[in-house]
């Protein structure tokens, strides 16, 4: 557990960008089989590269947007507004999780979805409210468990929740 720590404390961008190359590219592979009713692999290599780089660059964002929301919460606690969430606490979790999500969620989902549609070369916008949605139900309490783990922590299992999301959304997609 220590080498991954000090991995990712080395490399925050790039053990980021890894994590959710692999297991966000997994939670998509699982959700086809689930969906398809079939372990047939669902991708060609070239569409697997592309999504494995779509995840690597969405990666660099929520790396961002996990220390950036967190310093924006921190510094609404300086500031004595919301004085009573303590850092690691549910509260600022959930407060943290919420901010976080509701703002750059949206843009995570959508440019996720362009970038899907930009290699396939289709205009898929089908189920969006299902995606947006995802925020809420999943997203949001996902990462409120995220943000009361240590920092070293969050990204890995942040990517853990995409393999996770894949495996709920195949299933409720079935043919």
């Amino acid at each position: 557990m220590q080498a991954y720590i000090d991995w990712v404390h080395s490399w925050p961008i790039l053990s980021a960008m890894i994590q959710f190359a692999i297991l966000g590219t997994i939670g998509e592979i699982v959700s086809k089989w689930l969906i398809q009713k079939s372990f047939k692999y669902p991708f060609g290599f070239a569409i697997t590269l592309w999504k494995m780089l779509v995840w690597a660059i969405l990666a660099v964002g929520i790396k961002y947007a996990f220390k950036g929301f967190g310093g924006f919460l921190d510094g609404l606690i300086q500031a004595g507004m919301w004085k009573d969430l303590e850092p690691g606490s549910f509260g600022y979790a959930f407060s943290l999780s919420l901010l976080m999500n509701l703002q750059f969620g949206l843009t995570l989902v959508i440019i996720h979805r362009v970038l899907d549609n930009l290699v396939e070369k289709i205009k898929n916008w089908k189920n969006m409210d299902k995606s947006m949605y995802s925020l809420l139900w999943f997203w949001i309490p996902a990462h409120t468990v995220t943000f009361m783990l240590p920092d070293s922590l969050r990204i890995g299992l942040a990517a853990v929740w995409s393999v996770a999301l894949g495996l709920i959304l195949g299933f409720y997609n079935r043919k």
